[in-house]
């Protein structure tokens, strides 16, 4: 009995081995045929321009179409793949981008765009970290007439603050929420007093460099979110008096060498006193190491600012609540203020508000009190314009800076675009900390 379990088993299998041997013979059947592989595709990035188009008389041009435009990267010529017309702060005639061109690789998902198609997306930035106290009612002042001139019915918008005042309202059509924030800014910043007696650090003055750092982290966190909108023009509102990470520095050394009888010195100096003249001899090296690159540093988070808003198609439009700037105020430092040292200052903060401004497409409000002036120029600038779309053909991520030349093709008109965009840096891997 068992021998004859044994030998059905055996014949069973060799039943079920031939069948395979047949079928393998044969060839098996697979899922998909050698013409039919699947292909895995990656994502292109659109790639938006805001294009402002004005003829002879300064009037905008409203009737464009997608064939008229001409779009150059680095040289070369782009297809137009969308075109969206904004008129009065509306998107009118609405041409959507065609499916993006897809190259080899791993399906990635597409970002879907805000469903906010009416009114103009606004971005107000309270630098109050930079923005003295006893400037409060005149910065007040100046985003109530923000307020009223620049921001209306439909309009979608954010006011975000850097510092004490502790303003971080999303973006929202309520208006009565602009009102109450208004109300609760406060100027906080450093006096030339504050910062020429204040803390010495190894990279200048250690207040002035934290403050930096914090309004631009600030401002990068604003415009990733304005990063998500996508086919709009994103109008950044940035109210500051701008940026210098190695102010007053021969008053500073002067300062600390004196203080306290010298004993918050800096660095090896040597005072001589003469009748006509106090001189002040710094060590060479403390002066090289130290200092030699705040400018530097100072444009390296400026060039963070303007590529992280030229990727997300925005615009900063920066103003300086001080207006024109008479001269040194007496009562810094007990009259003892030097003048040129002081208009040094004021020369190296405006400069970085022009260069935000300027390499992102819009202008800086600065030594001016006319600032209805400016806000009319910039609802004027936000409300008529057209926004140009078009995928890449250059792959090569290495060609990480492109140039940009958009023109139309109609005769006798001003052609307004960004020159240049930046593609993104990739994300630093994560590493764990060492024990």
């Amino acid at each position: 009995m068992k021998a004859g379990r044994i030998a059905l088993f055996v014949a069973c299998f060799t039943l079920v081995a031939g069948s395979i041997v047949s079928l393998t013979a044969q060839q098996l059947p697979t899922l998909f045929q050698p013409q039919d592989q699947p292909t895995f595709r990656a994502d292109v990035t659109l790639i938006t321009n805001d294009v402002i188009v004005r003829d002879s008389r300064g009037q905008f041009v409203s009737d464009l179409t997608r064939d008229e435009f001409a779009i150059y990267e680095d040289g070369v010529a782009q297809e137009v793949a969308s075109l969206v017309l904004i008129q009065g702060g509306r998107a009118y005639n609405l041409q959507l981008p065609a499916p993006a061109p897809v190259a080899e690789g791993i399906i990635l998902p597409t970002a879907r765009p805000r469903n906010d198609t009416a009114g103009r997306v606004l971005m107000l930035f309270v630098d109050d970290l930079h923005m003295e106290a006893g400037s409060t009612p005149r910065i007040r002042d100046l985003f109530k007439r923000i307020a009223k001139n620049l921001v209306h019915e439909g309009d979608l918008f954010s006011i975000v603050s850097s510092g004490s005042s502790s303003i971080a309202i999303d973006l929202t059509y309520d208006r009565g929420l602009l009102d109450a924030a208004i109300g609760r800014i406060m100027g906080n910043g450093m006096t030339p007093t504050d910062i020429i007696r204040g803390p010495q650090g190894a990279r200048g003055p250690s207040e002035l460099l934290y403050r930096a750092n914090v309004a631009v982290q600030t401002a990068l966190s604003v415009i990733n979110v304005l990063g998500q909108i996508q086919h709009r023009r994103k109008a950044i509102i940035y109210v500051s008096t701008g940026y210098d990470l190695n102010p007053f520095e021969k008053m500073r050394f002067h300062e600390s060498a004196t203080f306290g009888g010298g004993r918050f010195r800096l660095d090896q100096m040597d005072f001589q006193d003469s009748a006509d003249e106090r001189r002040v001899r710094t060590n060479p090296f403390m002066e090289q190491s130290n200092y030699a690159f705040a400018d530097l540093d100072m444009s390296n988070q400026i060039h963070r600012l303007t590529r992280a808003a030229n990727r997300a198609n925005a615009t900063f439009y920066t103003i300086d609540p001080r207006g024109l700037i008479a001269g040194v105020d007496i009562g810094e430092m007990e009259g003892q203020l030097d003048p040129v040292q002081w208009w040094d200052y004021v020369q190296k903060s405006q400069n970085t508000l022009r260069t935000l401004a300027e390499t992102t497409g819009g202008f800086a409000v600065v030594n001016n009190n006319d600032f209805d002036g400016a806000i009319r120029r910039i609802d004027a600038e936000t409300s008529d314009y057209y926004v140009v779309g078009y995928y890449s053909n250059n792959s090569d991520p290495n060609q990480w800076r492109r140039r940009l030349e958009i023109s139309v093709t109609r005769d006798d008109v001003d052609v307004w675009s960004r020159t240049a965009y930046e593609l993104a840096e990739p994300e630093e891997p994560q590493v764990a900390p060492s024990r």
